[in-house]
């Protein structure tokens, strides 16, 4: 049985791709595969503009992980805990859905049509989710209504990461968006995912950040998704030990 882990926020931009794909190579390079066989982790895309289906083809053979593309497949989706031949599967979501479909949705936020089955299927699949928020006031209010509209009510375990930090902007951005997350009682990420332009060109020159060539820069990218993998694993421990 695989552990499902789906990369989450109605606001889009904020780097839910880069975290899906990166997050899922760096797991991938940490548990290898055995005499050349793929590692067993999966990428799973169900945004319908494809960001991570491009960025997966560009990369081509290279890639460390397994990857599928499963917008069309909500029966696919329904099912991604049973999936045997990984351990790991780690699920990028759209931005959003329709907000016309939204409307409709008879209470829930989710609203109806195939985008808002996908994210609903990959969320009844869930063991955990991973809410990613930039550092500036614009982000905060989709990322509270995405986990007290969404997350809470279904009584899935959550955890939010600050993504798409720029050091040279300074701290008080980053430290006012810790406050704003610490005031709202939600399970907090140490690791911050710093901003950097090889993450930015990393789509379409087809590298992951356990392949981008060497530099100073390159390991600080790598150092962040590591510690994040680290971070989130022992947190699904400690859950696992007080369940």
């Amino acid at each position: 049985m695989a552990f499902v882990t789906v990369v989450l926020n109605q606001k889009g931009g904020i780097g839910k791709s880069t975290i899906t794909v990166n997050l899922a190579a760096t797991i991938a390079e940490v548990l290898g595969g055995l005499d050349g066989e793929a590692a067993p982790v999966a990428a799973v895309s169900i945004d319908p503009q494809g960001s991570t289906v491009w960025w997966a083809e560009r990369v081509g053979d290279e890639l460390p992980f397994v990857f599928v593309d499963a917008y069309d497949d909500t029966e696919g989706i329904k099912n991604l805990r049973e999936a045997t031949a990984v351990q790991h599967v780690l699920v990028d979501t759209p931005g959003w859905m329709d907000p016309a479909a939204r409307k409709k949705g008879a209470g829930d936020p989710l609203g109806t049509g195939p985008v808002a089955d996908s994210i609903r299927a990959a969320l009844d699949n869930a063991n955990h989710v991973i809410v990613p928020i930039e550092p500036e006031p614009l982000g905060w209010m989709p990322t509270k209504s995405t986990i007290e509209q969404i997350l809470k009510p279904r009584g899935i375990p959550y955890t939010v990461v600050i993504s798409n930090w720029d050091p040279r902007d300074g701290k008080s951005d980053l430290d006012e968006t810790k406050d704003f997350v610490r005031r709202n009682g939600w399970p907090l990420a140490r690791t911050v995912i710093r901003h950097y332009k090889l993450h930015t060109r990393a789509a379409a020159e087809g590298q992951v950040v356990t392949r981008y060539p060497k530099s100073r820069v390159a390991q600080e990218c790598l150092q962040d998704f590591t510690n994040l993998a680290l971070e989130l694993q022992l947190r699904f421990v400690q859950t696992k030990a007080g369940a």
